[in-house]
C-alpha cells in the first residue's frame, strides 16, 4: 500500500494505492473534512489506508510513504513531539498491530507517484458537489511514421476507454480526539 497527500489551502486531499500480489491496482482518493497540517494529513492518509486494509481483512501488508517524519515515528526512530500528532500516531500503531505481518518503509517521492496522483485528483475534484465521471482514453493522435508491424500492440475495446466515477462521501470523522 502506498499513501500520500496533496496540500491545499482549503483542505488536504489523500491518495491510497493498494497493489495486489497479481500487480492489480486498487486506487482510493479522499478529500479530508477539516483543515490540518501536512503531517496530520499524512497520518490521516495512512490511517484511511490501514482501515481499508482491515476491511479487506488483510493479514499481510507492506506500506510505503514519502513522509520521512511519519514513517520514522512509526518505526520508533523519531519521537512524536507535536501534541496534535499523538492521537493519529496511536491510532495508526493500533491498526498496524491488528495486521499480522506488517512492514512499513520510507520511499522517495518519485516512487510514490500513483498515491500522489490520486491525492491531486481528489484535490481537483473535491470542489464539485455532484458525481463526476472522468473518461480516461488510450489514444494515439499522430499516425505512425513507420510501417505497421505484425507484433504491434492492437488495443481492444476493453482497454480503449476507462470510466472513473468520483463520489464525495460525507462520513462521520473516524478519529475521536
Amino acid at each position: 500500500m502506498y499513501f500520500d497527500v496533496a496540500a491545499c489551502r482549503e483542505r488536504a486531499r489523500a491518495g491510497v494505492v493498494f497493489l495486489t500480489p497479481e500487480q492489480d491496482v486498487l486506487p482510493y482518493s479522499f478529500s479530508l473534512c477539516n483543515k490540518c497540517s501536512t503531517n496530520v494529513a499524512e497520518y490521516q492518509a495512512l490511517v484511511l489506508g490501514l482501515e481499508i486494509a482491515m476491511e479487506m481483512r488483510l493479514m499481510q501488508l507492506h506500506v510505503y510513504g514519502d513522509s520521512q517524519l511519519i514513517i520514522n515515528q512509526l518505526l520508533g526512530d523519531y519521537e512524536v513531539r507535536k501534541f496534535e500528532l499523538i492521537p493519529y500516531y496511536n491510532h495508526a500503531l493500533k491498526l498496524m498491530e491488528s495486521i499480522g505481518d506488517f512492514f512499513i518503509e520510507h520511499v522517495q517521492r518519485l516512487l510514490n507517484k500513483q498515491a500522489d496522483a490520486l491525492a491531486i485528483l481528489a484535490s481537483a475534484l473535491a470542489v464539485r458537489e455532484k458525481e463526476i465521471q472522468i473518461l480516461v482514453c488510450q489514444n494515439w493522435v499522430v499516425p505512425p511514421m513507420f510501417e505497421e508491424r505484425e507484433d504491434a500492440y492492437e488495443p481492444t475495446s476493453e482497454d480503449e476507454t476507462l470510466v472513473v466515477t468520483f463520489f464525495e462521501i460525507d462520513k462521520e470523522d473516524w478519529v475521536n480526539l
